[in-house]
């Protein structure tokens, strides 16, 4: 049974169901894309881990453990020829502190030219929430790996099927609104021989998901990838018909009560999946 929305299904947005879909939609990208590429390119996964320290001083979390005598300030030797007692210092200890943190694992692809003098071409993003939370390590690491790909000889490819969250790809966001109309998620492609120009794909929630051009070198046209037809195989292959129990859930961020009430209409026609 398929997905019971067009496109994106705002209920996979929720932070219980969205990473999953995140490394499901990678790795089935990266299947559409090897189908496609002309010889030399391949397509490749990569990951990275961040990791997110918790600052917030909470007395159960943090741990600080001092050495047997920390609490003395010195010591006091005899000294032989003044008969005098010297105060000697003790050695400073280090304090231990162990603070909570947690860590994020993340994919994206890449895709390569092969042969003598092989080279990075383009790289894939997913957007996560972590990238699009201001004050994360997630987001200033994205934003900083963004910039440097932005200032290279490589193409830039951003999927953000996120509602949520600080506007993250590389358009600038008040050029994208003065020129577009409401859109939930959006595409940003930026070539590296088109300086300062974005391809971008706006999509609305009722819409389907568009098939978008993957940018190779200048010399070789672009591979069509239908990403509609690649979050539809996520979704026949992942656990979603049995995980989401639509009845019990709010799609976060919250939808309008006109659309709030177009999504109920549309799980409504939708034949109720076995629960497990």
């Amino acid at each position: 049974m398929p997905s019971p929305f067009p496109g994106m299904n705002p209920f996979l947005e929720l932070p219980t169901f969205f990473p999953g879909l995140h490394d499901r939609f990678i790795d089935k990208m990266s299947d559409a894309l090897q189908a496609q590429l002309p010889a030399p390119y391949y397509a490749d996964i990569r990951d990275c881990v961040t990791v997110e320290f918790d600052e917030r001083r909470i007395e159960p979390d943090v741990n600080i453990l001092h050495g047997e005598n920390s609490g003395e300030g010195s010591s006091f030797l005899h000294d032989a020829n003044s008969g005098t007692a010297v105060a000697e210092a003790t050695r400073a200890q280090p304090l231990l502190i162990r603070a909570p943190h947690d860590e994020h694992r993340e994919t994206f692809l890449t895709i390569y030219a092969g042969g003598e003098h092989e080279r990075l071409v383009t790289t894939i993003e997913m957007l996560s929430p972590s990238n699009k939370t201001p004050g994360t390590q997630g987001r200033d690491l994205y934003l900083l790996k963004q910039r440097e790909v932005l200032e290279s000889r490589v193409h830039l490819v951003e999927i953000d099927l996120l509602r949520g969250g600080r506007h993250t790809t590389a358009v600038p966001e008040e050029r994208l609104k003065a020129q577009s109309g409401p859109f939930d998620y959006q595409v940003c492609i930026h070539r590296w021989n088109k300086f300062g120009d974005f391809a971008v794909y706006t999509i609305r929630l009722e819409e389907k998901l568009p098939t978008i051009d993957i940018p190779l070198l200048p010399k070789d046209p672009p591979v069509a990838i239908d990403l509609q037809a690649v979050f539809d195989r996520c979704y026949d292959t992942g656990p979603y018909r049995r995980r989401v129990r639509y009845a019990e859930l709010t799609p976060q961020p919250e939808l309008t009560p006109a659309r709030l009430s177009w999504a109920r209409e549309r799980l409504a026609t939708v034949q109720p999946s076995p629960q497990s």
